[in-house]
């Protein structure tokens, strides 16, 4: 992932399905795809190259297999969205997205919890 910049969100979604449904044959993908997002044979084919070439996915005797893991790219996606778009500063990210919003007491505590185990000592 290191190399990968953003995603485009026709990449996110497409992995998204293949997590879902994988390890997938590339035939019964094309019928989700036309499905799910009406593309043609051609589009998920473009896109099966196009996330091989970019070692997210793997294609090997006509099964779709993913290589990245779907808690790995939302990790990579989330803080590519804070640096890009709040200089990489999480408390500004949280605050915008908190904006006049309240949380739940439960939520509350799990952000606190996770901020604790990832405070630096």
């Amino acid at each position: 992932m290191a190399d990968v910049k953003r995603l485009a969100e026709s990449d996110l979604r497409f992995l998204q399905l293949i997590w879902d449904h994988e390890p997938v044959a590339s035939m019964a993908l094309v019928a989700l795809c036309a499905e799910k997002f009406g593309w043609k044979k051609s589009t998920t084919y473009t896109m099966i190259k196009r996330l091989c070439e970019k070692g997210l996915i793997r294609n090997e005797n006509a099964v779709v297999s993913a290589c990245a893991r779907r808690s790995e790219v939302q990790a990579h996606e989330s803080e590519q969205f804070v640096e890009q778009t709040f200089a990489g500063s999480l408390p500004h990210f949280l605050a915008a997205f908190l904006n006049g919003k309240t949380i739940s007491a439960e939520d509350a505590a799990k952000l606190k919890r996770l901020i604790d185990e990832h405070k630096e000592e």
